[in-house]
């Protein structure tokens, strides 16, 4: 998540609850044990790749009935010590029940955050430690300063393990079957949702 971040806390720290019923809608805030981490909003670079990531991610979960749901940006996934706001996020249909408005209780299967100067450490330690004990299954990491994109995979052990991109590259996963991106797109000034679509075959 592309946002500079500033620690709101109490001695005492805030609940989960009192956060959700403290913090105004539309306010980009995360829970950190006990504190409200506000963000700054994100630039727009970051906004247009991940509603690009969102888009075209939602269109294939719908195309291929898969069923699940895609949430882009601001909605909380409640994990035990924080609440995170992925820039994209998909939920498996079996899971959809743990949607409770406001948040997601527990992991996602898929969570995609697109990294900024402020939010490098936070994206690739801290964020990359919480989703992997609470075994989000596959992480993707989309860096627009470095041109990268990668994805970590949950192994059976519980840890992440990067995925080669392979030749041509692509960032494939197995959370959504048959779903892959060209990181070439992703690096457009104007990303091109079509493209993607007749590569997939769905147009």
């Amino acid at each position: 998540m592309s946002m500079a971040a500033t620690a709101v806390s109490d001695p005492h720290g805030i609940s989960f609850e009192d956060f959700l019923a403290t913090v105004d809608e539309g306010t980009h805030a995360e829970w950190i044990d006990g504190e409200v981490v506000r963000m700054t909003p994100p630039t727009e670079e970051h906004a247009r790749i991940s509603f690009f990531v969102a888009r075209i991610m939602a269109a294939y979960v719908s195309r291929r009935r898969l069923g699940g749901q895609v949430f882009h940006a601001e909605v909380e996934m409640k994990l035990e010590r924080s609440a995170r706001q992925p820039d994209v996020l998909y939920v498996v249909e079996e899971k959809r029940a743990r949607y409770r408005k406001v948040y997601l209780e527990g992991p996602g299967d898929l969570a995609v955050e697109v990294i900024s100067p402020d939010s490098r450490v936070r994206d690739r330690r801290e964020k990359f430690r919480e989703y992997q004990q609470a075994g989000v299954r596959e992480y993707w990491l989309i860096d627009p300063m470095q041109k990268t994109a990668e994805v970590h995979r949950l192994t059976e052990g519980g840890e992440y393990e990067l995925v080669p991109a392979g030749e041509p590259a692509r960032l494939t996963s197995e959370v959504v079957p048959g779903f892959w991106i060209d990181p070439a797109w992703l690096w457009a000034e104007s990303p091109d949702e079509w493209v993607a679509y007749r590569e997939w075959g769905l147009i």
